[in-house]
């Protein structure tokens, strides 16, 4: 592998390669990363890749593979080809996997060269939540893979939930054995996407699967991602604090829809909530909930306000905090009429 240039996005506050490696270090270091995310896409049998793989055999240049890594300090890494080179294991694919299984494929012809070159973009990012919105970015318009799969895929993938208390389950580990009280990793993704598009309304029946997908890409791209003060994994670490020895407070947030409005409210008032205790948070919830009650369910839709409404408590959490469940609901009545 060979590094020839080096530069700086402003965007994602990242680092950016251009080198090469050649087709044998290629499946040896990079075709196993295809393989790192659990739910990756199915692999395409369409028209293009079969000529690709002719093209691969005939000696064509590829276009390049985009890797990318997780560095918290990058401006003190000093050796980038070393760091690389060093850490390739840990990489993750942004772009490129079906051209991996494609080269795969094609490495079993007797034509095949090993040392032809395979162009790399690699990408030194400080943030997931940046990695996250780049891949969002090299995807759009790949209607295998939706933005909605790619962010299930990174939130099981770069989150390390092993340094939190709470725990979190995918629906495969929940089929084998459910750890009670656990977490639903699906819940936590509906969470990330909210966070990432400043949105609680992620979902919607009445608009067809494509053109929400092209929707959400826009909240993401126009959610100014690169410039927000917390990161999502500030988010659950909040999370995490206020559900510590707390059954009362881990059962509202396992509410999928309490959950999102947080996840969205947060992002306002962060600086606020991580200063309180899981206790005084609870207060505030039994308000909420209380003032809740007196919305009609017969009037509206409860899941949506919920929601809204949760958002709405956590963005302002510090003025609600100071009025009492009779005043909310009055702001409540408001909000829904």
């Amino acid at each position: 592998m060979e590094i020839y240039n080096e530069y700086y996005d402003k965007v994602i506050k990242s680092k950016v390669l251009v080198g090469d490696i050649n087709y044998k270090e290629a499946l040896e270091k990079l075709f196993p990363l295809v393989d790192k995310f659990e739910a990756q896409r199915k692999l395409l049998d369409t028209k293009f890749y079969q000529r690709l793989e002719r093209d691969i055999l005939k000696g064509c240049m590829m276009p390049p593979v985009t890797i990318a890594f997780v560095a918290d300090e990058i401006s003190s890494i000093t050796d980038i080809s070393g760091f690389v080179k060093d850490n390739i294991f840990e990489a993750y694919i942004l772009d490129g996997i079906q051209r991996l299984n494609t080269l795969k494929r094609a490495s079993s012809q007797s034509e095949f060269d090993e040392n032809k070159e395979l162009l790399l973009n690699i990408i030194i990012s400080p943030s997931k939540d940046m990695l996250l919105y780049r891949m969002i970015t090299l995807n759009n318009g790949q209607k295998p893979m939706t933005p909605r799969h790619q962010i299930e895929i990174l939130t099981q993938e770069l989150f390390d939930f092993s340094d939190l208390e709470i725990d979190v389950q995918s629906e495969k580990e929940r089929s084998e054995q459910v750890k009670r009280g656990a977490f639903n990793l699906g819940d936590i993704s509906r969470g990330y996407l909210a966070f990432l598009t400043d949105s609680v309304h992620n979902e919607n029946s009445k608009i067809i699967g494509e053109k929400m997908d092209q929707i959400l890409v826009g909240r993401i791209l126009d959610s100014n991602i690169p410039n927000s003060e917390i990161e999502f994994n500030d988010t659950l670490k909040l999370i995490d604090s206020l559900t510590n020895n707390n059954e009362r407070n881990k059962k509202w947030f396992k509410t999928s829809n309490n959950l999102i409005g947080f996840c969205v409210g947060i992002k306002k008032s962060y600086n606020d909530l991580k200063q309180i205790s899981a206790s005084d948070f609870e207060e505030q919830i039994d308000k909420f909930e209380e003032a809740f009650k007196a919305i009609n369910p017969s009037k509206v839709n409860l899941g949506k306000f919920r929601r809204e409404l949760s958002k709405y408590l956590i963005e302002n959490y510090s003025n609600i905090a100071e009025k009492d469940s009779d005043e909310l609901v009055e702001e409540f009545v408001e909000i829904t009429a």
